[in-house]
């Protein structure tokens, strides 16, 4: 099995000798938010407290167990926007065999519950990157990833990688852009429909895959 190719396994279809390892004194240590684990993860007993996320220096630290949406209710955009941040992973790999995605969430409802929606796209430090999202079944929007020379790639395991995501609603279009290059965008039409999204509008946020490590500075919103 490829497993630079098999990308973002993330709703609880990971590799047969994989697990999510829980993190020791996990939980959320920042007020306000709030995180819910995958599908597969919750049925295998686990929950937001085998993860932790902590405010250090002025932003968060962030190590997984299970996959995981971090978010804060009272963080909605509307109409048009960006949603951002930069994710450095300290050391590549350090907790897993294979490359796991962190990125941006928008577009979410119902978070907290079994039933919800949101979109994503993330990064791999490996130089590629998912658009994904729940609805609440899982879907794609360009299927098992896609490299592009935009993502920033680790030197190697153990090595530092470093990426700035953000996911911009505009027009008729919601975009991708990873290191200021747009990497995807996609029309409206493809994400508003059955079985992906009912709207654009909802809460934002942080996605992480499993087993993963790291730092997410500049979290912020603006209004395009």
């Amino acid at each position: 099995m490829d497993h630079g190719n098999m990308q973002g396994m993330q709703h609880g279809d990971m590799h047969m000798d994989e697990k999510a390892e829980p993190i020791q004194g996990g939980g959320i240590f920042v007020p306000g938010w709030q995180g819910k684990v995958d599908d597969g993860a919750a049925k295998q007993g686990q929950t937001e407290k085998d993860s932790k996320f902590v405010k250090e220096g002025d932003g968060f630290h962030i190590t997984t167990g299970p996959a995981i949406t971090y978010f804060n209710p009272s963080m909605k955009a509307t109409g048009d926007y960006t949603v951002s941040a930069t994710f450095n992973e300290p050391k590549y790999m350090n907790r897993n065999s294979h490359p796991h995605p962190y990125g941006i969430v928008i577009a979410g409802s119902g978070l907290g519950t079994d039933s919800p929606s949101e979109l994503y796209c993330a990064a791999y430090g490996n130089g590629r990157f998912i658009m994904r999202g729940f609805s609440p079944a899982p879907f794609q929007l360009n299927g098992r990833g896609e490299a592009n020379d935009a993502v920033h790639k680790a030197a190697a395991v153990g090595e530092p990688v470093t990426q700035k995501i953000a996911l911009q609603v505009k027009g008729d279009k919601v975009s991708c852009i990873i290191n200021d290059v747009t990497v995807g965008s996609y029309d409206k039409s493809a994400v508003l429909t059955d079985g992906k999204l009912k709207t654009l509008d909802g809460v934002y946020g942080i996605r992480f895959a499993h087993n993963t490590d790291a730092m997410v500075t500049g979290f912020k919103m603006t209004k395009n």
